[in-house]
């Protein structure tokens, strides 16, 4: 995928009461196979791609915080619609508030972003299959090993 600030991509909840745009491309898109991923969507995986929150502009609506627990015992702030209750994004780990985890589902154009990687493949179900050429692990990764250099440098920039 492209670095830049060209990009843009909007999306939202099912009802369309919350609506944003994503105003550069995401730092990584993860597709994360972890079963407490698979237990807080409710499916085989959660696709999320991580962007600097002030780079995701709400058009429309105000998701609502919800406090949620996490494998790592930190927990987990999910962003929903107040409506139909659809997560749009959520903050988590060492990038605190500073980092939106956007569920790639909710864009407009899902397609528009694939996986960068897919994680925590120790516990995939075992009838998802991996394609051929996907960069995958068993569990997590260090960002310096897999990153482009561009998004290492938007990491960066957020710890200074």
């Amino acid at each position: 995928m492209t670095q830049g600030s060209e990009f843009s991509a909007d999306g939202g909840c099912t009802c369309r009461a919350v609506r944003y745009r994503m105003t550069s491309t995401p730092l990584f898109v993860h597709c994360c196979h972890c079963r407490w991923c698979q237990r807080e969507t409710g499916t085989a995986f959660a696709l999320n791609a991580m962007v600097e929150a002030e780079r995701v502009t709400v058009l429309g609506g105000a998701p609502e915080l919800v406090d949620t627990p996490s494998n790592s015992g930190k927990g987990q702030k999910i962003w929903r619609c107040p409506r139909c209750r659809v997560a749009v994004w959520s903050n988590y780990g060492a990038a605190g508030d500073a980092v939106h985890f956007v569920r790639v589902g909710t864009l407009d154009e899902p397609d528009r972003l694939p996986p960068d990687i897919h994680i925590y493949t120790a516990s995939k179900q075992p009838w998802v299959v991996i394609p051929p050429g996907a960069v995958a692990v068993e569990a997590f990764y260090k960002p310096a090993e897999r990153w482009p250099a561009a998004s290492l440098e938007r990491w960066r920039a957020l710890k200074r």
